[in-house]
């Protein structure tokens, strides 16, 4: 009997130990198909236009630097000034879009008004507008008061975010009690007390997810910056790519081009590094060192 059950027991490790085997292969595979871009630009970031052009090739080249060079002294679009203004549009509108969709879900979810159902399925059902139906009308309002070329038009919109805050006020309904709302406000906490001070540490990794997602997607907004930057010094990263892929052939650069890319990536990279850490912690974790 006891042999019957060393021999059960063999075969259950041996089996275990394929599963977990088969487990890390696929792991292993999905992994190198996810940074197989990664990789892909990284290396050709060290290679020639002329080498890019010949052949597909992983083998890295001895342009990284000169590549480099040819992107930050390029006279006509200059990355640096691009890699700012950009950076200065997404943390704003990021920070914006984020805290006052947090703010509106904790209305929605906290208040108990008239219109409340209304209100809250009117907010999603601008979720259903997408940016080009509004995009002239909304160009020639800001040209009309005078904001072409400036920041403002696509900094002060982002704190409509609907979609953001549909997210936030499913996270509270599922993570947020109102009885810790109530404790507050015994305590003789006002709402906005309560919402920066006991609130918002609850929501950190919600906050965090939407952070990244809303970085990426200011970070790499191209449609209106393209329609209302129009001078070269206010333009943002995207519009100058755009300019570099429809350049001439004769002055066209693959090795540049890639290179530019590469940089224009570094920020989000950055970003998710530093907030990812936000996603996986606790609910309960997030209020007590709040």
């Amino acid at each position: 009997m006891n042999r019957q059950y060393d021999i059960a027991g063999r075969q259950n490790k041996i089996a275990l130990g394929t599963h977990r085997l088969v487990s890390y292969i696929v792991l292993i595979i999905l992994a190198c198909i996810c940074l197989f871009p990664f990789i892909y630009l990284a290396v050709y970031t060290t290679r020639s236009h002329s080498a890019i052009q010949q052949s597909f090739s992983l083998i890295p080249g001895n342009y990284f630097i000169k590549n480099l060079i040819s992107v930050v002294s390029d006279p006509t679009r200059n990355i640096l000034r691009g890699m700012f203004n950009s950076l200065i549009i997404t943390v704003f509108a990021t920070a914006l879009s984020v805290y006052f969709a947090g703010f509106t879900a904790y209305g929605i979810h906290v208040y108990d008004f008239h219109g409340k159902k209304t209100a809250y399925t009117f907010i999603l059902l601008i979720m259903m507008v997408p940016t080009q139906v509004s995009a002239l009308g909304f160009v020639d309002m800001i040209y009309n008061w005078g904001l072409m070329s400036t920041f403002w038009p696509l900094i002060i919109p982002a704190i409509a975010a609907p979609a953001i805050m549909f997210f936030m006020k499913q996270y509270m309904e599922a993570s947020l009690p109102l009885e810790i709302v109530e404790a507050a406000r015994i305590d003789g906490c006002n709402e906005f007390m309560i919402f920066n001070r006991i609130i918002t540490p609850i929501l950190k990794p919600a906050f965090a997810v939407q952070a990244i997602f809303a970085f990426v997607a200011n970070w790499n907004n191209y449609f209106l910056p393209q329609l209302i930057l129009d001078k070269p010094e206010t333009q943002t990263l995207p519009v100058l790519i755009q300019q570099l892929r429809a350049a001439d052939y004769s002055q066209f650069d693959m090795g540049k081009l890639y290179m530019f890319i590469a940089l224009s990536i570094l920020p989000v990279v950055i970003v998710y590094l530093i907030l990812s850490k936000f996603i996986i912690r606790g609910v309960t974790l997030g209020a007590v060192k709040g």
